[in-house]
């Protein structure tokens, strides 16, 4: 009988060895629950090819030609990526809706004496779930948002905090992105539903008892959307304020930026487009800044006739409980764990 999971806590605490995705790498590509393994038992052509002659010629024979390629794919996996699992192992196997596919490969790993169980509904019982956890579902979180402006080194005060112990929610590292018009990282964003995938797996993780410090963010990063529960939890949070001098903000922020700050023609690309909102003569400036190559000149322009306005127009645009302000003279690693420990005492007081 396949399991069924009344919520996503119950699943992510499931006490299986291994998570089975049998989907095509398409699909587990797309998203797939946290930490599963796929073990395809149609690739992307033949689930294509099964699909096509399903609609175009006969159910029957699609049924036919799936049943072989399933059994040959999955008897590879069990020759090969399976074989060194002993008899005691216990998988638990999903495909897309639970159906043939998952009842197939788990049917023949029970056969050979593994403790092997199906997900009821498969990825899209999932899915709903997940679903449920960030849209419908309040946030059960108490979230403390880290606010300031562009270059208070936010993001790696997080990274300091966790190292203290203190429970943080790093959206932009979920998202691969620095969250601002230059932020694309490395290997880009993951789908919409891949993020909120990671996301609700390390929101389960956390303990509601405790603040969570999140760092302060628009509704989109990057490409991708914060789902409804978390931006209603985000927007009412109370905040600490980070300060920093321009000269603190400038040195880490070319320190940060590197890679894109070395990349004249894709700085010139992201900054062009800015000349209907900031005019010519400040973008032309940025631009010569960049023939220059004075990548502190162009950090330093870019806060102060950017990002900086951009920040103060919407905090006046939306009321916020402010419960600190705490100042950083540096943004270096001893200025970093000063201003961890001074954070981390504020929380305790929460």
């Amino acid at each position: 009988m396949a399991l069924k999971f009344s919520d996503l806590p119950g699943l992510y605490a499931h006490e299986f060895d291994t998570v089975i995705d049998v989907r095509s790498p398409a699909e587990f590509a797309e998203d797939h629950l946290p930490g599963a393994i796929n073990l395809p038992v149609l690739n992307d052509e033949e689930r294509a090819q099964v699909g096509t002659i399903y609609v175009q010629q006969n159910p029957f024979l699609a049924r036919k030609l799936g049943a072989a390629l399933v059994f040959r794919n999955a008897a590879n996996h069990i020759e090969h990526s399976l074989s060194h699992h002993e008899g005691g192992w216990k998988p638990l196997v999903y495909c897309w809706r639970g159906g043939q596919r998952s009842g197939s490969f788990t049917w023949m790993l029970q056969q050979i004496g593994w403790r092997a169980e199906v997900v009821e509904g498969g990825y899209r019982t999932y899915r709903r779930l997940v679903n449920r956890f960030l849209y419908d579902d309040p946030l059960p979180h108490q979230l403390v948002a880290l606010d300031g402006y562009t270059g208070t080194a936010k993001t790696e005060l997080l990274a300091h905090l966790k190292s203290r112990g203190v429970q943080v929610l790093d959206l932009e590292g979920l998202a691969n992105h620095r969250g601002s018009l230059l932020g694309e990282m490395p290997g880009g964003q993951p789908s919409q539903k891949a993020f909120e995938s990671a996301l609700a797996a390390e929101l389960c993780k956390l303990d509601p008892m405790r603040p969570v410090v999140v760092e302060a963010e628009s509704s989109k990063i990057g490409s991708l959307i914060l789902p409804p529960s978390l931006w209603t939890a985000l927007c009412s949070a109370p905040r600490i304020q980070v300060h920093a001098p321009i000269e603190a903000r400038t040195a880490y922020l070319a320190r940060a930026y590197d890679d894109i700050l070395s990349d004249g023609v894709r700085l010139r690309e992201r900054l062009s487009p800015l000349r209907s909102h900031r005019g010519h003569e400040v973008v032309d400036g940025w631009l010569s800044l960049i023939d220059a190559q004075d990548k502190l000149a162009l950090t330093q322009a870019l806060m102060e006739q950017h990002y900086d306005p951009a920040y103060t127009k919407s905090r006046r645009a939306r009321s916020v409980e402010l419960i600190a302000q705490v100042e950083a003279m540096s943004l270096d690693q001893a200025g970093l764990t000063d201003l961890a420990a001074r954070v981390e005492h504020l929380l305790d007081q929460l």
